[in-house]
């Protein structure tokens, strides 16, 4: 039997990291198994529709390494993809359940339906349609049908008795019938709901193992007894644990930790992002925690999917980043971090590709690095107290006599390079009877405005260039005067 497994986001938007996540145990567990991974959209909810959603989900997943084998824009055997254009299929499925019980036409209206509804809360019980329209009679049914009266088709779920399935990962899972209630199948408008039309689709589209969010748990009887009243084959599940941000909090659109694109956006790899999202929720069996796509394929295995929610820490998350960008090809990294250089420093003359090499160990995330390198744009104000440095054995007073001699040192260079201002510094700083860190520590300070840059004193001076490295020295003089 061939392992089909499938991904079928609903086009609302940008795509949740909860989401992603599942598309991503989809890929690995259908390309482990020599199986399909098949895209499907599910577009049901018109009303929750967003334009262009439906291309974010296509650029989402290519640009995360996740191929489909069939889908809207490639189509295959089982399409359309997408189920908006499937419409015509589902009614006939419905008004089959309908004519052998196990579904039944509801003319309910929404008045209707508050009013029950308002009535069982001030009960204190959760409402739960009373299958009030399973008793019309033929003649009723058709009555109304005759008379265009709008209904939806409900399913005919049992109440007595219990439900059973087997889950992959959470293991035998038992339902009291009575907490079931009879879903829509078909709404108003003629459309589907999710509940059915994904029922009707895996079946269609031959999958044999659904992989979704643990959410849908107690939601999945009433699916199997759909399977059941059709005499279908009922799929393997793997429910799987919710992305938390902590052990109380989901991932939330407003704290922007809740969606690919914001990860993105703030200058997050996409392979280091993926590498960690693999990680929440599932391990390897051992300490190992760098993978590339491929060798997730080769040892993902869905026995070690865990059942607690997996925790999303973006500390764990950044430090992974980290570790990408400082494995990234020297090239790759200037393309990249150009643009966050641009931020702070377009038109000021400062070379990018030198920055890069100063900068490249010490980015962790790409949205940092404005603010990291603005100084070399325009010196930041500071205190004086910044050229205090117990480890340099530096205050005011020694900065200033430190400053007073490296002054003419420097405006002395002709050629301003890197390596001249090194050794004409270490000479004139050996020749003055000073420690290399009591003269550079000031200098750095000075010149940078800050206790903390890419590369030291010299490094920055070069960067800055002659002029503006004096113009800077010379305001330090000012403020220690």
């Amino acid at each position: 039997m061939e392992v089909r497994t499938r991904f079928a986001p609903s086009p609302t938007g940008f795509m949740h990291l909860g989401g992603l996540r599942t598309a991503l145990y989809n890929y690995l567990f259908a390309k482990k198994m020599g199986g399909k991974f098949i895209l499907r959209i599910e577009d049901t909810d018109q009303e929750r529709y967003v334009e262009g959603a439906t291309e974010v989900i296509y650029e989402t997943l290519k640009g995360c390494g996740m191929d489909w084998d069939e889908g809207p824009d490639i189509g295959g055997p089982c399409g359309p993809y997408v189920q908006s254009e499937r419409k015509a299929l589902y009614l006939p499925y419905a008004q089959q359940l309908v004519k052998s019980g196990h579904a039944y036409y509801c003319f309910c209206t929404k008045e209707e339906l508050d009013e029950r509804r308002a009535a069982a809360e001030a009960r204190g019980e959760v409402f739960k349609y009373d299958k009030h329209c399973l008793n019309l009679s033929p003649e009723e049914i058709q009555q109304k049908l005759d008379a265009g009266v709008p209904y939806v088709i409900r399913q005919n779920a049992p109440a007595t008795g219990e439900t059973s399935y087997h889950d992959l990962v959470f293991g035998d899972m038992t339902f009291p019938n009575e907490t079931l209630d009879d879903m829509v199948l078909i709404k108003q408008d003629g459309m589907p709901t999710y509940n059915f039309a994904n029922v009707i689709d895996d079946h269609l589209m031959g999958i044999t193992h659904v992989m979704r969010g643990m959410e849908y748990l107690s939601s999945t009887p009433k699916y199997n007894l759909l399977y059941e009243a059709f005499g279908w084959q009922v799929p393997e599940y793997i429910h799987l644990p919710t992305v938390m941000r902590d052990a109380h909090h989901k991932l939330s659109k407003r704290d922007g930790d809740a969606y690919y694109s914001d990860f993105v956006e703030k200058g997050y790899l996409t392979e280091a992002l993926i590498n960690y999202l693999v990680l929440v929720g599932w391990n390897p069996g051992d300490d190992r925690e760098f993978f590339t796509m491929d060798e997730l394929v080769e040892v993902f295995d869905v026995r070690r999917l865990n059942k607690a929610p997996g925790i999303f820490d973006m500390d764990k998350l950044t430090w992974f980043n980290a570790e990408y960008i400082r494995r990234m090809e020297p090239e790759k990294y200037l393309a990249m971090v150009t643009p966050w250089f641009d931020q702070a420093l377009a038109g000021k003359g400062i070379d990018y590709r030198r920055l890069a090499e100063l900068m490249q160990t010490r980015t962790e995330v790409f949205n940092r690095v404005p603010d990291m390198v603005r100084f070399l744009g325009e010196l930041p104000d500071y205190d004086t107290a910044l050229f205090t440095n117990k480890k340099s054995k530096t205050n005011p007073e020694v900065a200033k006599a430190a400053l007073e001699m490296l002054r003419p040192v420097l405006e002395g260079i002709k050629d301003w390079t890197e390596t001249n201002i090194h050794d004409v510094l270490m000479a004139a700083i050996a020749e003055a009877g000073m420690k290399n860190a009591t003269a550079l520590w000031p200098l750095r300070i000075a010149i940078s405005g800050l206790m903390s840059t890419p590369g030291g004193a010299i490094e920055i001076a070069w960067l800055l260039g002659k002029e503006e490295t004096l113009r800077r020295l010379d305001l330090g003089l000012d403020k220690l005067a």
